[in-house]
């Protein structure tokens, strides 16, 4: 018995001690999911990318209805990557502002790495040194509030060109398809301020251009499931992106080029006596002169070279055409629908100042148009341009909210959602209130201090540009109204405008705005 017993004990230990061990790891696992997010069930191999919506439901509701189930922190899995979709202002405060060198990276993209020249722009570059000195570049160069106001003759001239067409237009009783021009004047602004001239009425750049941000929000199954990456091979998506970037590389290549040549001329120009005061020069600067005045003296610590030039003037470009242009037709929208907002708004611009009809409301007019300012603050919470903010992801573990967030776990902020919180916007949330923003929201701002109200973002990687993008809104919006009456085609009732969104990196209404504008006198 005793031999038996000395025979049998070393296995009884193994296996007692493989039970424990099993015990251990199950009741470790259930302890890690109890203090992770709640998440919906998902599926083998996609985990719950079949949950991000259809063609007819665009991303940000199919998350919002997920959001409302299982709450404003939720972990979801796109193939093997987890993502933590955030829906509410005290989750987004702690992603932002507590917790913001955690989450102020980003994630690898494909399609960011083949359409933004590997991520070497402010926008889509990982945290780290490049990325802060390429932003301060921008910050301190390019977005400073005096080179903004130095673009305002700019804003103005193009604010003119636009009304100038809309009135011709109209004289001849032709609708207005304000998708058409609100595109056309805010690529126009950003092409002579970035570019030095604009670039639209080119039929072949205004169609790279819209491929180019289509694409952005194209879905690289690779990046989520590796081994179906040869998916974007057979479904033409990997031609498709390395065409539009080599396209808009040599178009871009075609701009510097000029640039250096006009500066070339400019030099001997000089050498013959032909001198301008440095005040003028300065003023006249766009984005690419300014950049290959940096290239030049290179003060950075790492090689600035025209690949560098290239990403940011394309990220600039990016940033300021689509997005500005969608927040207009949105706001075009919404005031058409409500007619009283619109009487209230035209009569703070009309009742303001006296303009011949030639003559358009300048930047000095806007100051005190507390009300224009509302509406656009409205329009943003319910309609940001970018309703899922750009993506971050944990460079380390860290507990939100109480729960463990584990290093590299994407963060998608539904700032969409955000906007229509009855926490923060207890009256009507769903409705559009301009007055909310005189009232009981009146010291809420969208510069990315207040989490109620985030379309660009916040913390580190909040969006530079919001002064710039804020001063051609206001000015393209105030004399809209200023100089128009305007109804919707074939005698339909504003309320009945449809406002159906369309899905895309960018939220655009699904079909164009069109509308009968009848001058002002």
């Amino acid at each position: 018995m005793s031999e038996l017993i000395s025979e049998t004990l070393p296995l009884v230990l193994v296996a007692i001690s493989l039970v424990l061990l099993s015990l251990y790891r199950w009741s470790s696992t259930s302890a890690s999911a109890k203090s992770s997010p709640p998440s919906p069930p998902k599926l083998p191999i996609i985990g719950n990318l079949h949950q991000l919506g259809s063609p007819s439901t665009p991303p940000h509701r199919s998350l919002q209805a997920l959001s409302d189930i299982h709450g404003p922190l939720m972990l979801l899995h796109f193939g093997s990557v987890p993502v933590l979709v955030v829906s509410s202002a005290e989750a987004a405060r702690e992603i932002m502002k507590t917790h913001d060198l955690v989450f102020a990276s980003r994630p690898k993209s494909t399609v960011f790495e083949k359409l933004l020249y590997n991520r070497k722009d402010v926008a889509t570059a990982p945290l780290g040194e490049f990325w802060r000195q390429i932003k301060s570049l921008c910050v301190l160069n390019l977005l400073s509030s005096k080179r903004v106001r130095s673009y305002r003759g700019v804003r103005e001239e193009e604010t003119m060109s636009m009304i100038k067409k809309i009135r011709e237009s109209s004289s001849s009783g032709g609708v207005v398809n304000l998708r058409e021009v609100l595109m056309t004047l805010s690529n126009d602004v950003v092409s002579r301020v970035a570019l030095g001239k604009s670039y639209y009425s080119d039929g072949g750049f205004k169609e790279l251009s819209v491929e180019h941000t289509e694409l952005l929000g194209s879905l690289y199954v690779g990046d989520y499931i590796p081994w179906l990456g040869w998916l974007s091979r057979l479904t033409g998506l990997d031609a498709k992106l390395d065409g539009v970037a080599k396209r808009f590389d040599d178009f871009l290549d075609i701009v510097i080029q000029e640039h250096i040549d006009n500066r070339s001329k400019s030099s001997t120009a000089n050498d013959h006596g032909h001198v301008q005061t440095d005040q003028n020069k300065d003023d006249r600067k766009d984005f690419v002169d300014v950049l290959l005045d940096l290239h030049n003296e290179n003060r950075l610590d790492f090689p600035f070279d025209t690949v560098c030039i290239k990403a940011v003037i394309l990220d600039m470009f990016l940033a300021g055409t689509d997005t500005t242009a969608t927040l207009l037709e949105w706001t075009m929208g919404e005031i058409i629908k409500h007619p009283k907002v619109m009487s209230k708004l035209q009569n703070e611009v009309r009742g303001t100042v006296n303009k011949a009809e030639e003559d358009i409301l300048t930047e000095d007019d806007l100051v005190d148009m507390h009300y224009l300012k509302a509406v656009i603050k409205e329009t943003l919470r319910l309609h940001p341009p970018l309703s899922l903010l750009m993506p971050r992801i944990s460079t380390q573990d860290v507990k939100i909210s109480g729960y463990n967030i584990k290093a590299n776990t994407q963060v998608i902020v539904n700032a969409w959602k955000i906007g229509r919180d009855p926490k923060a916007y207890e009256h009507n949330p769903e409705e559009f209130q301009p007055e909310r923003f005189l009232n009981a929201n009146s010291g809420i701002s969208y510069k990315g201090n207040d989490f109620e109200l985030i379309p660009f973002g916040a913390g580190r990687r909040v969006c530079p540009g919001i002064q710039f993008a804020s001063a051609v809104n206001e000015i393209a919006l105030a004399n809209l109204v200023h100089k128009f009456d305007w109804t919707l085609p074939g005698g339909v009732r504003g309320e009945d405008l449809d406002m159906t969104e369309s899905a895309g990196l960018t939220i655009h209404k699904k079909s164009p705005l069109k509308a009968v504008a009848i001058p002002y006198s």
